[in-house]
């Protein structure tokens, strides 16, 4: 058996799974903040708001949250504009930069775990602009500032 081989092999396993728990590590912290933040007094109404807004990590496997965080960190980078809508925000991309199969499969595996997103993709402006429109019920903003690193204006 090839030694240098393996040592990659496991160099590589290891340096993947160092990134996907800081990953997964960050977006818990981002939601634990959250729930505390938006926490409302009574006991019912927290159980109500904390699972109204859970995402469910098992829903994918460990090689799609990978592939899934990466790409959300593209998209998060590659944004143009971030509109603020009446039920949520619109992200805006340049085509150049971030493809409609890139927001269709990000879209897929977000809508796995995260079931309780409205998702709308439009390709506007004779294919210059590409959006990303997330929406959902009453809460859903607070929700997406967190953990799309959005800045409230």
């Amino acid at each position: 058996m090839n030694t240098t081989k393996t040592k990659t092999s496991l160099r590589t396993r290891t340096v993947g799974a160092v990134i996907f728990a800081v990953l997964i590590f960050g977006m818990g912290t981002a939601r634990m903040q959250l729930s505390k933040a938006s926490a409302p007094k009574s006991r019912e109404k927290t159980v109500t708001t904390q699972s109204k807004f859970y995402c469910n990590i098992k829903a994918l496997s460990y090689a799609e949250r990978i592939k899934h965080m990466l790409l959300t960190r593209k998209l998060i980078m590659a944004r143009k504009e971030i509109v603020e809508t009446e039920r949520g925000y619109e992200f805006q991309f340049s085509p150049s930069n971030v493809s409609v199969e890139d927001l269709a499969n990000w879209v897929v595996a977000e809508s796995k775990c995260c079931p309780f997103f409205d998702f709308h993709i439009d390709l506007e402006e004779g294919g210059r602009l590409l959006c990303l429109r997330l929406t959902g019920e009453e809460g859903i903003k607070e929700f997406i500032r967190s953990e799309f690193k959005v800045t409230a204006a």
